[in-house]
């Protein structure tokens, strides 16, 4: 084996089970695993509209209580609706004085491993965006954010968004197995990384819109075709995938892009850092995804001297691969035209 070819032993043994795990925690259905979310939007002087959305865990309700300080009074009782994967409450708030510089407490939040994003917009059209942790179980909502708080705040979301998008990650280790030389997985990868790049900013900017169900059908079925092309490799086939990796790469990148679009629209961009936002934004999905890989070539290093993978189990990968993915296709089917 020299140091150029990919398909080493350990290579393939390490990215056919990064596939089957990340297939099987994919079941579960793509992009399900969210954050709590609290969104409040001044509506008058001293008056604010709040949604507090709580994912469901196993059909429960996540144990995290919304607390205000004792100068917030409602002016609407809370009312609640439930959907498929979490509950929602709306509720109407007066808040003597304004909110900026008071405080907002997820009573049970540290007893969880759940994140809450909160979203204020002011009257003015300010916009910030905190991430809230179980460590540190409340925000005190300030005026304005500065850029480091910015920074912070959307790179994190970044990388957590390509961490837990099973869909993401399944076509990059789909890839992988394509390659055969370090050089061309460098360039697959750039490609991919700069098409999702256009269009995240495109569609994040408004220059570019697409609805979500659309897209959301075709980066699943992006994942069927390269899995099949995984299968045409093995068997000896050759096609545009295998000998250009990264055109396919490429023009699969651009429909991820606006996948990822679609998670930063949830988070809302703070008016006056939208570029910086959005820079930390798509860093943290690169920095999220080099994680992946890094973890791929870490476990190849381990297990390319000691284990030697089965006959078939490349090819028996990809089918499992191709039947979720596939499965994950007819569900969005469903949903976007049910």
């Amino acid at each position: 084996m020299t140091a150029q070819h990919l398909h080493s032993a350990g290579l393939r043994l390490a990215i056919a089970v990064a596939m089957l795990v990340l297939a099987l925690a994919g079941t579960a259905g793509a992009h399900e695993i969210r954050p709590a979310y609290l969104q409040i939007d001044q509506v008058g002087t001293s008056r604010f509209s709040v949604l507090w959305r709580t994912p469901l865990l196993s059909g429960m309700r996540l144990p995290v209580v919304l607390q205000f300080s004792d100068r917030v009074e409602n002016v609407t009782e809370p009312t609640d609706r439930q959907l498929p994967d979490s509950i929602v409450e709306r509720r109407i708030v007066d808040a003597a004085g304004g909110l900026p510089g008071q405080r907002i407490d997820f009573v049970g939040l540290q007893a969880t491993i759940t994140d809450v994003l909160v979203r204020v917009k002011l009257e003015d059209g300010t916009v910030t965006t905190t991430l809230v942790r179980p460590s540190q179980p409340w925000i005190d909502i300030q005026a304005r954010q500065s850029s480091l708080q910015v920074v912070k705040v959307f790179v994190v979301s970044g990388i957590e968004h390509i961490l837990f998008g099973f869909d993401h990650l399944l076509f990059v280790a789909a890839l992988m197995l394509i390659v055969r030389r370090w050089g061309m997985l460098l360039k697959t990868v750039t490609a991919f990384t700069v098409a999702h790049s256009i269009t995240l900013t495109c569609a994040t900017l408004g220059w570019v819109n697409l609805p979500s169900g659309p897209v959301e059908i075709m980066i699943a079925f992006s994942i069927v075709l390269v899995g099949a092309e995984i299968i045409r490799m093995e068997r000896g086939g050759t096609s545009m995938a295998i000998e250009w990796p990264w055109i396919v790469a490429f023009f699969f990148g651009l429909l991820h892009g606006f996948g990822f679009a679609g998670a930063l629209a949830d988070f809302g961009l703070p008016q006056g850092d939208i570029p910086l936002a959005l820079f930390s934004f798509n860093v943290g999905v690169e920095l999220g995804q080099l994680m992946f890989i890094a973890a791929i070539l870490l476990a190849v290093s381990a297990l390319r001297r000691i284990v030697e993978v089965p006959r078939g189990t490349i090819v028996a990968s990809a089918y499992v691969i191709g039947i979720v993915a596939a499965f994950w296709t007819i569900e969005r089917l469903h949903s976007t035209f049910a």
